[in-house]
């Protein structure tokens, strides 16, 4: 099926009979005299990345019968049945080939994009290729949790305006699971035989191991699903992650190496799409949560970002991110929490980011978040993105805020009050109010708070009582431990980020000792 779907992108058809076989675009050439080609430039169900305008182009280049010489190429846009864009010239054949750009087709689709070649006596040589949308493009691009490692079950539905560009560089419409990486075009992507040796999954062996998968549901496509709700422009997504990769294996400096590498085969891929997209999910940060590699996570973290924009020629290029959430294991929690701190201030540091919570979400095994609260995560990115890029679609999007941020923790007569900004109306848990922590200033644990609640005044506090004087130096944390219990959201469930050690403010300092009479 995916030689056939490659076939595609290279139509030759005359007076062409056009029908779906599978899902997919297939045409039955009735004169191949007359014949012309397609040859790059656009595909049935790819979708294009729009301009700051709203509308999409199709470089299109093919060839055509040497007799075709001099003529016009024209194209024409249509939906159901519908003309969108009437015939326009766009090109004329040389030497055989020809080349052209179909611009100006709006957001929206799916399309049917018509070519053709005007002939003597009315006839015409025809080419054309269907399911084309017009809308915004993502990467995804991370580890094991944005590959998808949710139970394959109870999955979100596929919609004809979210497609992906499946990591065969096929285009099809969008399902779980959205990421099967030993199929990967790219050899970074592919797993040694019985002889040691790399060897690209294809043919009855893919289709086996497909079949057999009870694991590969990620945030992608809940993240996608959610934005044409939001917005009603079609989303295309780009899947690139890879499990259980550390951020040096992700070095941009390793780009040279294309597909050889994983940050390499990810910049071929937006290469191989336009060169344009809207932005990029990111979920990755588990393998580096140990003690050689946590002290240097955030600089390499702000270097991919950087990286990212620069290669792709998008200054501002919109960079969202999930700060990595629980971890059942014995390994030591300072490291990992070292890196879902150094994700928090990354968000803080670095313009057009945006980061979500993912501590009070449940797993499917010991590290890899469940089916249902992939989706959330998913709903929670697309709430970002949609009031960061789409305020003036909605009232909704404008009004949505990123989900509560600790602002400052101040002591006073044993309360610690902790006020947040970001919150969308106010502060929930289910059940008591859990997460939060006093530590000294060595880091460890204080027996300190044993009542919280949240302030009926504000809808942005949270009140923490606390046993004793707290020591000078202490400082709170929320999440702390690889597998912390915590609960606290804000009424559009956008959860609270792990974060600290962070300043308690107003701790009086140690009484001064009686000097020696």
């Amino acid at each position: 099926m995916a030689g056939f779907s490659r076939i595609l992108g290279c139509l030759i058809v005359s007076t062409t009979i056009v029908g779906l076989v599978s899902g997919r675009l297939s045409a039955q050439p009735t004169g191949s005299a007359d014949s012309i080609k397609i040859s790059s430039g656009l595909v049935d169900h790819q979708v294009l990345q729009r301009d700051e305008r709203g509308a999409g182009a199709a470089v299109l280049a093919g060839t055509a019968p040497l007799r075709f010489n001099n003529r016009f190429i024209e194209g024409k846009v249509s939906k159901a049945g519908t003309e969108v864009l009437p015939w326009s010239v766009i090109g004329q054949i040389k030497a055989a080939k020809w080349n052209g750009t179909l611009a100006n087709i709006p957001t929206g689709g799916p399309y049917v994009i018509d070519i053709r070649v005007s002939l003597p006596q009315g006839q015409s040589a025809t080419a054309s290729i269907g399911n084309v949308l017009v809308g915004d493009l993502w990467v995804l691009a991370g580890q094991s949790n944005m590959e998808g490692v949710g139970n394959l079950v109870d999955l979100p539905q596929p919609t004809s305006e979210v497609h992906s560009f499946d990591m065969s560089d096929v285009w099809g419409i969008a399902k779980d699971p959205l990421h099967t990486v030993r199929a990967g075009v790219d050899k970074v992507h592919w797993t040694k035989n019985k002889e040691g040796e790399l060897e690209r999954l294809t043919g009855d062996a893919l289709e086996k191991s497909v079949a057999n998968r009870t694991k590969g549901a990620g945030p992608g496509l809940p993240f996608a699903i959610s934005m044409y709700q939001r917005t009603s422009i079609p989303v295309g997504l780009i899947p690139c992650a890879h499990g259980g990769t550390t951020m040096d294996q992700w070095d941009p400096a390793k780009k040279a190496e294309g597909g050889g590498s994983l940050y390499g085969a990810t910049i071929r891929r937006i290469l191989a799409v336009g060169g344009k997209v809207k932005g990029i999910l990111w979920y990755q940060g588990e393998s580096d949560g140990n003690a050689k590699l946590a002290p240097v996570f955030q600089g390499k973290f702000e270097a991919l970002i950087q990286a990212f924009r620069t290669d792709s020629g998008q200054a501002d290029l919109p960079f969202y991110f999930v700060q990595i959430g629980l971890h059942v294991n014995n390994g030591a929690p300072a490291e990992w929490n070292a890196v879902q701190e150094a994700q928090r201030l990354v968000e803080l540091k670095v313009p057009h980011t945006g980061m979500v919570s993912a501590v009070d979400v449940a797993l499917d095994d010991q590290i890899h978040v469940s089916t249902a609260d992939q989706m959330r995560i998913g709903r929670r990115l697309a709430a970002l993105a949609a009031h960061d890029l789409y305020a003036e679609s909605t009232k909704e999007n404008a009004a949505i805020k990123r989900g509560p941020r600790p602002v400052s923790a101040k002591y006073n007569n044993h309360v610690i009050r902790v006020t947040f900004k970001e919150v969308n109306g106010q502060l929930t848990s289910e059940g008591r109010i859990s997460g939060f922590v006093v530590v000294n200033a060595e880091g460890q644990p204080l027996p300190a708070i044993y009542k919280s609640r949240f302030d009926p005044k504000d809808a942005s506090v949270i009140e923490l009582d606390v046993y004793g004087e707290l020591p000078p130096g202490a400082s709170l944390r929320y999440g702390m431990g690889r597998n912390p219990y915590c609960n606290v959201r804000d009424t559009f469930d956008m959860g609270l980020p792990v974060f600290g050690p962070f300043p308690i403010e107003g701790i009086p300092p140690p009484a001064a000792k009686p000097k020696p009479q």
